[in-house]
C-alpha cells in the first residue's frame, strides 16, 4: 500500500502562466475553471516519495520519514501521533529523510504529511500512517567517553562504546554511523572509524580547532542492531575544546621533550624514555588520563608471578602520570633517572622526567593533547590508546561504513 497524495484547491499564485483552456483571466487572483465554470484544483508537476510504506507496522522507534521530491522543492514535514501530539525534527543535511529529535514513543501509530512545491508554488502533498513496535527487552547500552564539564585538548577523539559483550555485525554498522550525528562550531567535518565491533571513535581531518563546541546526538534509542537487539537509549551531549593548541613533541635523538602553545615552543626539558629491553614507542598518542598521584604494579604481569625483583617486577609509589597508552605507557616523575635523562634511556616505556618538570608538565597539558613520539624502535600498535591521530585521514577513513564526508557542512549524518 502506498502513500497517499492529498491535493489542495487554491487560486494561481503566478501571473500570466497559461496552463490549460480554463484560464479565464491574468492576475494574482487567476482561477482554473471547467467547461461548466466550476473551479478546479490545480495539479502540481511536483512528485513525492515518502516511507515508511502507508500501513506499516511495527516500525522501530528510531524511524526516520524518508524523502525524495522531484521537479519541487520541499517545504514542510509535520509527523503526529494519533493523538495529536506533534513530533519535531529536521531534515539530514543531505535530505535524504527527516529525522525525528527524539526516539518516538513505542505502540504508537504516527501520521507523516510531507508538502513540496513545483515552480509555480503549487503544492503537492503526501501522507504515510505507520505505526511503531511494543518495547522490546533485547537492548544493548551504548556510553559517550566524553563529558561535557571538561574542556579537553586538540586531539581528544569522540568515542562511542557498546557493552563489552557485544559487536555491532558488519552489516549494521552503517546503520548505526548514520545514526550518530555530530556537529561542530565553527565547521570540521570529520568520520567515525570502528576500532573494533563495540568501540569506534570520531575525529576531523586536522585537529580540532581552539575553542571549538562540538553538539553529539547518539540516537539509539531503539535503533536495530542486529540480531533481534536494540539501542537502549539516545546519548545527547556538548563537548568543548580548550582555547589554545598545545602539543607536547618528545625526540629520541636528543632525548627532550618540547611543550608547544599555539605554535610557539614553551619549555625544553630532558627525559629518558625506553631502553632497548622495553622501548618507547613512536607515534601520536593523546593525554587519556592525569594521575598526581599513582601506584605501578608490574607483579601480575606475565613472568612476575605475584613477586617483586627490582628489575621488571615491581611495585613503585609514582607523581604527575600522565597515560598515553593503554598498554602501560606514561610521562610521569622519575626522580631516580635524573642523572640519565637527556643522556640515555634507562626507562621500562615511560617517558621519565625529574620531578618539577613533570609537574610542569601534568599542569601545562590537558585531557585530549596529542603527545607526538619520534625516533623510537617500535611503532605505536592500532588502538593501544587514543590512536586515532596516529592514522592518516586515509586509512582512518577506510575504518568508517559510510562514504567519505560532505566538506561543505559541519554535520556529518
Amino acid at each position: 500500500m502506498g502513500s497517499r497524495t492529498v491535493r489542495r484547491v487554491l487560486t494561481m499564485a503566478s501571473a500570466g502562466v497559461l496552463i490549460g483552456a480554463g484560464l479565464v483571466a491574468c492576475g494574482t487572483d487567476a482561477k482554473f475553471v471547467n467547461g461548466q465554470g466550476e473551479e478546479e484544483p490545480p495539479e502540481s508537476i511536483a512528485s513525492i516519495s515518502v516511507g515508511p510504506e502507508d500501513g506499516t507496522e511495527k516500525a522501530p522507534v528510531s524511524t526516520e520519514i524518508d524523502i525524495e521530491v522531484t521537479d519541487g522543492e520541499l517545504s514542510e514535514v509535520v509527523l503526529q501521533s494519533a493523538e495529536g501530539d506533534t513530533v519535531e525534527g529536521r531534515m539530514r543535511a543531505d535530505g535524504s529523510s527527516w529525522v525525528p529529535t527524539s526516539p518516538l514513543s513505542y505502540d504508537t501509530t504516527y501520521t507523516a504529511t510531507v508538502t513540496a512545491l513545483d515552480e509555480f508554488e503549487i503544492p503537492e502533498v503526501q501522507e504515510t500512517t505507520f505505526s511503531t513496535m511494543s518495547s522490546p527487552s533485547n537492548r544493548v547500552w551504548g556510553s559517550l567517553w566524553n563529558g561535557s564539564e571538561y574542556e579537553y585538548g586538540q586531539a581528544v577523539p569522540i568515542m562511542l562504546d557498546f557493552d563489552r559483550s557485544f559487536s555491532v555485525p558488519e552489516e549494521e554498522r552503517a546503520n548505526v554511523e548514520r545514526r550518530l550525528f555530530v556537529e561542530s562550531d565553527p565547521a570540521q567535518p570529520g568520520a567515525w572509524h570502528w576500532f573494533s565491533g563495540n568501540h569506534l571513535e570520531y575525529r576531523p581531518k586536522d585537529y580540532w580547532q581552539p575553542g571549538t563546541v562540538i553538539t553529539v546526538r547518539f540516537g539509539l534509542g531503539g535503533l536495530p542492531l542486529g540480531g533481534d537487539l536494540y539501542g537502549e537509549t539516545d546519548i545527547n551531549s556538548t563537548i568543548k575544546i580548550g582555547a589554545d593548541a598545545r602539543v607536547v613533541e618528545v625526540d629520541n635523538s636528543t632525548k627532550t621533550m618540547t611543550a608547544k602553545k599555539n605554535g610557539e615552543v614553551v619549555k625544553t626539558m630532558p627525559v629518558s624514555l625506553g631502553k632497548a629491553s622495553t622501548p618507547s614507542y613512536y607515534g601520536t598518542m593523546v593525554v587519556m588520563e592525569k594521575l598526581e598521584e599513582t601506584v605501578f604494579d608490574t607483579t601480575n604481569e606475565p613472568g612476575c608471578d605475584g613477586k617483586e625483583d627490582g628489575e621488571n617486577c615491581y611495585i613503585t609509589d609514582i607523581e604527575w602520570a600522565q597515560r598515553l597508552t593503554w598498554s602501560g605507557q606514561f610521562i610521569h616523575s622519575a626522580p631516580w633517572s635524573v642523572g640519565d635523562q637527556g643522556v640515555r634511556n634507562v626507562s621500562h616505556g615511560c617517558i621519565n622526567a625529574s620531578p618539577s618538570d613533570s609537574e610542569w608538565i601534568f599542569n601545562f597539558t590537558r585531557i585530549g593533547d596529542p603527545v607526538v613520539v619520534t625516533g623510537t624502535e617500535v611503532p605505536l600498535p592500532y588502538g593501544d590508546g587514543f590512536t586515532a591521530w596516529d592514522l592518516t585521514w586515509e586509512d582512518f577513513l577506510a575504518g568508517s561504513y559510510l562514504p567519505p564526508p560532505d566538506t561543505t557542512t559541519s554535520e556529518q549524518n
